[in-house]
């Protein structure tokens, strides 16, 4: 029994540093573009909710948040009391940059 722990731990480790990875390689593969935002543009500018692409997109780009921010154009936009409503929805933790 104790040699089955001990494999069940091995296991549960390699997959943790299997996710982790991925997990890091994603992040660096985002390609900061705030086009990839427009499925929440409906949710921006009516009162609809946003839809599911919308919100996959809004965790896909959120390493870009900050970037977007240091924009001047594109801060009216990501900034807006609707944009941080529509993160809050979706599960998207707004950026403290």
């Amino acid at each position: 029994m104790h040699k089955f722990s001990f494999v069940s731990y091995c296991v549960v480790t390699l997959v943790a540093v299997v996710l982790f990875s991925g997990e890091t390689r994603t992040a660096e593969a985002v390609t900061c573009d705030v086009s990839e935002l427009s499925p929440c543009m409906a949710a921006i500018t009516s009162p609809k909710p946003p839809t599911t692409t919308c919100c996959s997109k809004l965790k896909e780009q959120r390493p870009c948040f900050c970037q977007y921010l240091k924009n001047p154009t594109i801060k009216q936009l990501v900034d807006s009391p609707k944009a941080k409503r529509i993160a809050s929805t979706c599960g998207v933790e707004y950026p403290q940059c």
